[in-house]
């Protein structure tokens, strides 16, 4: 049996009518070079029964596996994977659109490049945004410590890379199906630090990421003490992996400048204090099982303040440094000899009693003592004798014959 080139695997649950427009461009793809693995999550909608007619239609492209659900988002993709026969695996969601020839595209630079991850360029369609990954150039080979795979499943939403289907099958990379979000991000953290070669190919977009008026999908919403969770199996991952130094620093720094203060911003207003104090708890632990103090200084200034306050002093500071945020934004600059500070109200508040590097900005260098290249006496002729003079003098006739004479032995 010919082996494909690519297994694209697709958690389903009540998609309709998303999932057919999802399907049909795939039907009429090269013979062989593609299957689909659709992983119906106990839809309601009548997608099963869809995904078994694509499937009837065409069973050299369409596999259907049926679970009862819904679950959280990794056990659809976990058992998805299992039975895939190519070469390389595409994870998506049925709100997705694959390019035109983009698997093939990121196969042919996977082969090329000899990788074991291909990262995907990604758009919105209809308007829906996605970030951008501020890449290094259009495509190629990428290190693990590098910013561009460090920070990739932040600008591409994790999991949507392009595996190599025996990276998968050999090490396992984990998918914890108790995690309601975030599941897929352990799972790519662990893929990249295994991978012998991660690649970016970020010049053209492969796929499409759909709006959903009614936001469905397997993943569900979730709330701040489940994306802490996510978070702290993300923080696990690559501390058991990424090797110490530039790429555990790398890494760990990713969580801690962006998925957490994403926890701490207005959204953390809203909810009641009991909860607000169990988020500040969670919080807690993750800085010091995790030490994000160390890698503070690559954080953002009102990142890691966030941060501190929720770990250390509690709900009430952090819901006024949110407050203070949001109404004004960048604060005023104290100079400071030649620090320079982040003035937030928590800068120096002696009730709080946090160090002012939290708040630092940025330290002017220290002005290196120049040596004086000439004796004093000579630095009174350059400063009180005019240039001009100067070069007058220093062709005069009577000054070249007496430096002959202080050449000759027994000169004057």
């Amino acid at each position: 049996m010919t082996v494909p080139d690519g297994t694209v695997v697709v958690a389903v649950r009540d998609a309709m009518p998303y999932l057919t427009a999802w399907l049909d461009p795939l039907v009429g793809r090269a013979p062989g070079r593609l299957e689909v693995v659709a992983v119906d999550d106990g839809s309601t909608d009548g997608g099963g029964e869809l995904l078994d007619e694509y499937a009837a239609r065409h069973p050299g492209l369409f596999r259907v596996v049926h679970r009862p659900g819904p679950g959280g988002p990794a056990g659809p993709v976990g058992r998805g994977a299992a039975p895939g026969r190519g070469r390389y695996v595409l994870f998506l969601g049925a709100d997705d659109r694959l390019g035109g020839e983009a698997l093939e595209r990121l196969v042919a630079a996977a082969d090329a490049w000899g990788s074991d991850v291909v990262v995907p360029g990604r758009a919105g369609a209809d308007g829906r945004p996605v970030p951008r990954g501020r890449f290094p150039g259009g495509a190629g080979p990428v290190g693990s410590a590098d910013p561009a795979p460090a920070w990739a499943p932040v600008w591409v939403p994790a999991g949507t890379e392009l595996f190599r289907l025996d990276l998968v099958r050999r090490h396992g990379p984990r998918r914890d199906e108790g995690l309601t979000v975030l599941s897929d991000r352990p799972f790519t953290q662990e893929a990249f630090l295994r991978a012998g070669r991660v690649s970016v190919l970020a010049d053209a977009d492969c796929s499409f990421l759909v709006p959903r008026e009614d936001r469905g999908g397997v993943t569900g919403p979730a709330g701040a003490p489940d994306r802490l969770r996510g978070i702290a199996a993300l923080r696990q991952a690559a501390a058991e992996l990424a090797a110490p130094g530039a790429e555990s620093d790398a890494v760990r720094a990713r969580s801690f400048a962006r998925d957490v203060p994403r926890v701490l911003q207005e959204g953390f207003l809203l909810l009641d204090h009991g909860l607000q104090e169990r988020v500040c708890v969670e919080v807690d632990r993750l800085v010091e099982r995790f030490g994000a103090r160390e890698v503070y200084h690559r954080l953002p200034v009102a990142a890691r303040v966030r941060i501190e306050l929720a770990a250390v002093v509690g709900p009430e500071a952090l819901r006024d440094q949110i407050r203070y945020e949001a109404a004004h934004g960048e604060p005023p600059v104290v100079v400071d000899g030649r620090r320079h500070y982040a003035a937030f109200p928590a800068f120096r508040d002696a009730r709080l009693g946090l160090p002012d590097e939290l708040f630092l900005l940025r330290e002017e260098p220290t002005a290196e003592a120049v040596p004086p290249r000439f004796g004093l006496a000579r630095q009174l002729w350059r400063g009180v004798v005019p240039a001009r003079l100067r070069r007058r003098l220093w062709r005069h006739p009577l000054r070249r014959a007496l430096r002959g004479a202080g050449r000759r032995p027994g000169g004057a």
